[in-house]
């Protein structure tokens, strides 16, 4: 499994990162802490410029968050949790993730849209109430720009220095990274299946 997303990342080079990091942003169980690690080991390989790497990430972050952004401007927060209740399924979205983000951002205002950019639960949710809250979109963006550039480099770094001891570990590189995935995977489903059940 890790050869496939090396070579898909090698592959793909930095329009496939910043496209699974546009993704990662809108459809949350994509989980950029399976794809970054790997982005940085390519990067260090030589196949990839670090710095183009990087900022290719930071970029599909950034294109990925301007939609909920939008959604939470145009539909409030009244409209996002129809919105969850009615097509949340597919996303695990649901009104009481809307609510907690709403809070985040209440509590800590702006920076919590930095902040909730290291968070993996609340880093697609945070631009919504940002939107809801009409924060202006330079500071929106920037926020975003510090959080999103804080995380993927802590990623691209660990995948980095990993490069140099791949040969030693790369077994056990493989069962974590099959770890991570069945995680994720089964997280998804678990949430898709439960969905809504809460309420009922």
């Amino acid at each position: 499994m890790t050869d496939w997303i090396i070579s898909f990342i090698e592959g793909s080079g930095y329009l496939g990162i910043a496209m699974l990091m546009l993704l990662e942003n809108v459809f949350p169980p994509i989980p950029s802490e399976l794809v970054l690690p790997f982005a940085g080991y390519v990067a260090a390989t030589g196949k990839l410029h670090p710095a183009g790497v990087l900022l290719s990430a930071v970029v599909g972050s950034l294109l990925g968050a301007l939609p909920w952004y939008w959604a939470g401007r145009k539909l409030g927060h009244g409209g996002l949790q129809r919105f969850a209740r009615r097509h949340g399924r597919l996303l695990t979205l649901e009104p009481h993730d809307i609510d907690g983000a709403q809070r985040w951002f209440k509590r800590h205002g702006p920076a919590s849209v930095g902040f909730g950019r290291l968070v993996p639960a609340v880093r697609s949710v945070i631009s919504m109430p940002a939107g809801v809250g009409r924060m202006a979109m330079p500071s929106f963006l920037l926020w975003s720009l510090v959080g999103t550039f804080f995380w993927s480099g802590l990623l691209l770094g660990v995948g980095y220095v990993l490069q140099s001891r791949y040969e030693e570990a790369q077994d056990a590189i493989e069962w974590i990274t099959r770890g991570v995935v069945a995680f994720m995977i089964g997280a998804y489903l678990w949430r898709v299946w439960r969905f809504g059940k809460s309420r009922r």
